[in-house]
């Protein structure tokens, strides 16, 4: 496989709104061109493609359902092709970022739940690097995403953040196991964040922005575009040293 091209090429899941987006258009200003996944907001997907275009930026939305495993090799296919189109010889980086939120307390939380998590937040990043392996370039960027929920406790996050623990120790094995082709591996664990994930609770719910900010030592709950910065520097060519981390963009939750 071919080194990462001049201008490089980053696969982001669910890109179509909050995090993903603002990770798309942090990138798009780094020089990157961008191919977004959703799996129900094809507007709103192709919304973003038309910023990061105004940004002077390649981009592309594919639909996917990261909770669809069987699904996979295909949406491979549509990507080798995607990049065949743009003369571009493979990805520079991989964003597992898609995910679905769950509040449910441990002795409420039903198989059918955990299933569903277990599909999205692990084996959906498991099998779809995987799946993309081949079109990764060596040297490339694997970034998956998690939550500070793995190092710190909120009742009713039980199944969620083992999910996100899994995917802490997943990224350690893949940066040791995909190192010999020099792709680095990282996890990046968001704080909370006003965004409608999880029904928008921690920005619409004042209440609950206000104790968080509380135990923040920032002194307030992250934005969107907090965790674009975040993940548009564990990116950049200045931190190729780094992999196997996880890195947590809290603001100082919980210390």
């Amino acid at each position: 496989m071919s080194t990462p091209s001049p201008t490089p090429v980053t696969l982001i899941t669910g890109g179509s709104r909050g995090l993903g987006a603002a990770m798309a258009q942090a990138l798009a200003r780094d020089g990157h061109d961008l191919i977004l996944t959703y799996r129900e907001g094809a507007a709103a997907a192709h919304t973003v493609v038309a910023q990061l275009q105004a940004l002077g930026r390649r981009a592309l939305a594919l639909p996917l359902d990261v909770a669809q495993a069987g699904s996979f090799p295909a949406f491979a296919d549509t990507v080798r092709q995607a990049l065949a189109d743009w003369g571009v010889p493979a990805l520079h980086g991989l964003v597992n970022n898609a995910g679905t939120g769950l509040h449910a307390g441990f002795a409420q939380t039903t198989s059918d739940d955990f299933d569903h998590l277990v599909a999205v937040h692990l084996k959906g990043p498991f099998f779809l690097t995987q799946a993309l392996l081949p079109l990764l370039a060596d040297g490339a960027r694997v970034l998956n995403i998690s939550s500070g929920l793995a190092r710190f406790t909120v009742p009713g996050y039980a199944a969620y953040a083992a999910m996100k623990g899994g995917i802490e120790v997943l990224t350690r094995y893949q940066a040791k196991e995909l190192a010999v082709r020099g792709i680095r591996v990282n996890t990046l664990a968001p704080g909370a964040i006003a965004t409608d994930f999880g029904g928008g609770a921690v920005r619409d719910n004042a209440e609950l922005n206000r104790f968080l900010a509380s135990v923040t030592a920032l002194g307030r709950v992250g934005e969107a575009d907090d965790i674009g910065g975040a993940a548009a520097a564990l990116l950049r060519p200045g931190a190729g040293w780094i992999t196997g981390q996880r890195v947590e963009a809290s603001g100082g939750m919980f210390l």
